[in-house]
């Protein structure tokens, strides 16, 4: 009896190492996502609460989208307006 107990203590001991892995992974995936995205999601939220209280001057620094007109004559040339 005394064995069998042992051996589910060790078990339960490394299925929670497991998880404490699994969750140093994420956290340092989110670290590492933050820190390469943080000032363009500081940007964003930063504008979206700007737009949502009332002030039409919360602007980004992003900038607009322009459409070009693709047709058989330029399809290969990249820079086509």
């Amino acid at each position: 009896m005394r064995r069998f107990l042992r051996k589910m203590k060790s078990q339960l001991g490394q299925g929670m190492s497991e998880y404490l892995i699994i969750v140093a992974l994420i956290a340092i995936a989110a670290i590492g996502v933050v820190s390469v995205f943080g000032t363009d999601i500081r940007d964003l939220f930063g504008a979206s609460t700007g737009a949502l209280s009332g002030n039409p001057t919360a602007t980004t620094g992003a900038k607009k989208a322009t459409i070009s007109t693709k047709d058989l004559k330029n399809f290969g040339n990249t820079n086509a307006q």
